[in-house]
């Protein structure tokens, strides 16, 4: 990778390069991220019924509070599984910055060394996830308590105001989602709160929204059509069998062979999640690096760490000082990285600093 700001084509490339020399790392922590989804699209098919007149017939048996209550823990089997879901896929996140930033000065990373470095910052994403999920559900509840309120004062009418309101909260929902988009990466690299880790993501994508926004965007396009074409031969095999087996003894079939259909579609979609997941997450990250190359001159330090030649088995880029940070922030007369103070350390190993304070030297004695 350029030690420089990235262009869109080297974050693609950087993306690839890092899942080929960490497949471990990378493709390891994006089989966990599916993992949950994989089980659960394994298993229900065990509990479905072999045919949809079955279906129906057992459907049509329900009492009305059965059925209020089937409805209910469905719903609640949705929302739970996509809490977990949201927790453990920034957790992930966070962690697979790790070999993405030491891949850029050419160090492989281990699964193992991934954790073990990103171990320290799992309960700092957990309370990321749980910020957002609760921000999520708060401004969803404002929502429909306000359009309650609507339909009861204006009746009919209200779809004049709730329809704008909606699209406006979806609105406001991709702007924050966007700034936020690095927050995984900040907590784990620089080493800071949930809180911390909100607020750098959203100064450091301050000027870049679009491009975040557009290379999203992007991925995500890319992704998605390249998963679909690798399930077609999943579902083109599925309709084979169904066809070639079926009339031949459907009753005994039908269940059997939509259970290794199942199976085999889980495993499938796990493995291609995956792969998936490492890219979008290797993309994120990289965008990160490329926004504190921008802003903060991370460059720098990342080419003085790669011609020192040493690997101190660490995250490159923490410790690093950033200009929107009150501790580390360079004085206006004081270009980064230097740091003041007659004993603190420059990022560079000497004692003043790097460059050198502006202003005429100081004579000894």
């Amino acid at each position: 990778m350029p030690l420089r700001p990235l262009m869109f084509g080297e974050i693609m490339d950087g993306a690839f390069q890092t899942i080929r020399r960490n497949p471990k790392a990378m493709l390891g922590a994006g089989l966990l991220a599916q993992a949950l989804g994989a089980v659960i699209a394994g298993v229900v098919p065990l509990f479905a019924p072999a045919s949809d007149a079955s279906a129906e017939a057992w459907l049509a048996n329900l009492s009305t509070s059965e059925m209020t209550g089937l409805f209910a823990g469905v719903a609640g089997g949705f929302i739970l599984f996509g809490l977990v879901s949201v927790f453990i896929s920034v957790v992930m996140q966070g962690a697979m910055v790790v070999p993405v930033a030491r891949s850029i000065l050419n160090r492989p990373t281990g699964f193992r060394q991934m954790w073990l470095l990103a171990r320290g910052r799992a309960w700092t994403l957990v309370r990321l996830a749980g910020i957002g999920v609760a921000a999520v559900l708060l401004a969803m509840a404002l929502i429909v308590v306000a359009t309650a309120l609507l339909a009861n004062a204006m009746g009919t009418g209200s779809l004049v105001i709730v329809l704008p309101l909606f699209l406006a909260f979806i609105a406001a929902m991709i702007w924050v989602s966007v700034k936020l988009t690095v927050a995984p990466a900040v907590i784990v690299v620089e080493d800071v709160g949930a809180l911390d880790g909100i607020r750098r993501s959203w100064a450091v994508t301050r000027g870049s929204w679009w491009r975040v926004l557009g290379i999203v965007l992007v991925v995500s396009l890319l992704v998605g059509i390249i998963g679909q074409i690798v399930l077609i031969p999943v579902t083109l095999l599925s309709g084979l069998l169904t066809t070639v087996t079926g009339p031949q003894d459907p009753a005994s079939q039908a269940a059997t062979l939509q259970v290794v259909v199942g199976v085999a579609t889980a495993v499938v979609s796990a493995a291609v999640g995956a792969v998936a997941f490492a890219f979008q997450t290797s993309v994120m990250a990289l965008l990160y690096l490329d926004l504190r190359m921008r802003n903060d001159g991370l460059d720098i330090a990342l080419l003085r760490l790669l011609e020192s030649r040493t690997d101190d088995g660490g995250i490159p880029g923490r410790g690093v000082p950033v200009y929107s940070s009150g501790r580390n922030t360079p004085g206006p007369h004081q270009p980064w990285p230097y740091q003041q103070g007659p004993h603190q350390t420059g990022p560079y190993g000497n004692s003043a600093g790097w460059p050198p304070p502006p202003g005429p030297p100081t004579m000894p004695g």
